[in-house]
């Protein structure tokens, strides 16, 4: 499909945007070892954000790929995972702070490097936070796609260096209107002691429109209930069809 929009997120970069229901958000890995984390949010009601317990326990997985949705505090979906060329993101480590950022690639500062000072996800999630009349007190946990991170039975997290690759993809289908925030900054349980410099690239398009076998509808009983939550929801505030 005719793209509506393609944005370049540079390495340390950041965006947010109001993206209607409908539409197909593909990511592209333009290098080796990609990172970039995003937070969703209804964009007619703030309030309703991606919830990571939710999504995670009720499609009894620690990871996300092809068939996962992203659901909402309110057991709604905000957006599917409607293709993965990676098969594993990570929902579970969260973004790196300043002090973090300092302690591991060293510290930086704007007015000695300008647009190459090392950006923290937490720093670019509080700018784009901000330009959309919201607080640090609404960050909420995010999801770093590209990345691998896994637990063993000690309960220790591990991230997995070479895992995504250049020209990896992953697809999301917005299912209600969102505010989707990224922040292409490093995970924070990168072992890698150099800043991480991969840019991503953001293609916005059409999506055809769910159908009775989509693969994400019936990927588990309780994705079907998220949906059927979400069109009731769009029928009652929108009207119309789903």
């Amino acid at each position: 499909m005719t793209a509506i929009s393609t944005k370049l997120i540079p390495a340390g970069g950041k965006w947010s945007g109001r993206i209607s229901r409908g539409k197909s958000i593909t990511f592209t890995a333009m290098e080796d070892g990609a990172n970039i984390s995003l937070l969703l949010y209804n964009a007619h009601d703030t309030a309703e954000r991606y919830n990571m317990p939710d999504t995670l326990k009720a499609q009894y997985t620690a990871h996300l790929t092809k068939g996962n949705v992203l659901m909402s505090d309110n057991g709604r979906v905000l957006a599917s995972i409607a293709d993965d060329s990676l098969g594993w993101h990570d929902a579970i480590s969260g973004y790196t702070s300043r002090n973090m950022i300092d302690a591991r690639y060293g510290k930086t500062t704007y007015q000695e490097k300008r647009n190459d000072w090392y950006r923290s996800g937490e720093e670019n999630f509080a700018v784009e936070l901000f330009r959309n009349g919201l607080t640090t007190r609404d960050l909420v946990p995010v999801i770093n796609l590209f990345s691998k991170i896994y637990c063993t039975e000690d309960g220790a997290m591990h991230f997995v260096s070479g895992h995504s690759k250049k020209g990896d993809t992953v697809t999301l289908r917005t299912e209600m209107d969102v505010l989707l925030i990224l922040s292409n900054t490093p995970n924070p349980l990168d072992p890698s002691t150099s800043y991480p410099s991969v840019p991503v690239e953001v293609t916005i398009t059409d999506a055809a429109p769910v159908q009775e076998d989509d693969f994400c509808l019936n990927h588990r009983p309780e994705n079907r209930r998220a949906f059927e939550n979400t069109w009731d929801h769009t029928l009652l505030t929108e009207g119309g069809v789903r």
